[in-house]
């Protein structure tokens, strides 16, 4: 991966709108097209399920008229040099509008490293169609999560994105076997090694991330008083400039409930209501929390029963204000973590 080795790897995250352009075109296929032209090494476009942002419209599947401009989110991985000429495109691209974070990341690869903090956040960048042993790569990594014993897991299906440096995007009357997906799974480093460790061979030409985390809440229950991260340092980060931002992401399932609303749309509706600047919630496909069983979509289910995650960032300050709201909806259930990354200006 370019510039792992010396300036170590970052990961790019964009939020954006549906319906955002760029020079005539739609955002996504120009900040895509830019992945593919820097030879981005992993990059996965997400769809929201729920969501809103800077100019606080709400967009939501569950209502026809809401579903048109729904949120996207952009996770890009590579060495800090590819990262930060690409950048320059992104911040183009999106001119005022938007979000852009950036953090540094350490590969699977370099486990050794040291990740601060007594949580760790593993990101596996997989295909649609990648197979174990004749099953899909994304249901036995997830086996493997859980057997190592890491407190959940979810796997969230890209609708486009590089793999190696190539564009692969999801088309009708296509196997989609290179559009990529993402497992992201939060656990204790012994946990999340011993998954590691399990994977194996799975990982030799794919990307994993490991990030430090902290866990705030699980299950209705704070977790003490974690210790705080610290600040992204800029000198990591190819001296790529930014404002030290926190995201707080909270893991729940689509059967979760707060006051019999669900969970994440009470979150997400909340937060608008209470002057959040954006709040976006993906819904997975597999995955599992706690003793559960991995489970997910089956056809001719009468309910779904697939994992959500939903994610915020903003300035320490006023996300302080968020978590205590965070802390009352997930008062029964839900894993809150927060991270520490930089918010990239675009002005």
């Amino acid at each position: 991966m370019n510039g792992a080795a010396g300036g170590g790897a970052l990961k790019l995250t964009a939020l954006f709108g549906e319906r955002d352009r760029a020079g005539g075109r739609l955002l996504a296929d120009a900040l895509l097209d830019a992945c593919a032209r820097r030879g981005v090494a992993t990059s996965c476009l997400l769809r929201g399920h729920e969501g809103f942002g800077a100019r606080h419209a709400l967009q939501t599947e569950t209502l026809l008229t809401l579903s048109e401009d729904l949120p996207l989110v952009l996770v890009a991985v590579d060495g800090a040099e590819r990262i930060a000429a690409l950048l320059a495109d992104v911040r183009g691209a999106l001119g005022g509008g938007g979000l852009v974070t950036v953090k540094p990341v350490v590969l699977h690869g370099r486990a050794r490293e040291r990740t601060a903090g007594p949580e760790v956040k593993l990101t596996l960048h997989l295909g649609r169609q990648d197979r174990v042993a004749g099953r899909p790569a994304h249901l036995a990594a997830v086996d493997a999560l859980h057997a190592a014993g890491v407190a959940g897991a979810t796997v969230l299906l890209g609708v486009d994105g590089t793999a190696d440096g190539v564009r692969e995007r999801a088309r009708f009357f296509d196997r989609n076997a290179r559009v990529p997906l993402l497992v992201v799974s939060v656990g204790t480093p012994a946990s999340i090694a011993a998954a590691l460790e399990r994977l194996g061979g799975l990982l030799a030409d794919r990307v994993a991330t490991l990030e430090p985390v902290q866990v705030l809440k699980r299950d209705g229950a704070p977790i003490g008083d974690p210790e705080p991260l610290p600040a992204p340092q800029e000198p990591a980060l190819a001296g790529i400039h930014g404002e030290s931002w926190r995201q707080l992401i909270v893991y729940a399932s689509e059967q979760s409930r707060h006051r019999g609303q669900t969970l994440h749309a009470a979150l997400v509706r909340r937060l608008r209501a209470d002057g959040a600047a954006g709040a976006t919630a993906l819904r997975g496909v597999w995955g599992y929390h706690g003793d559960h069983a991995p489970h997910g979509d089956r056809f001719g289910a009468l309910r779904r029963r697939v994992p959500v995650v939903t994610l915020l960032a903003d300035a320490p300050a006023r996300a302080e204000r968020w978590l205590a709201v965070l802390d009352e909806l997930t008062d029964e259930t839900g894993l809150v973590t927060s991270e520490a990354l930089l918010r990239i200006p675009l002005a």
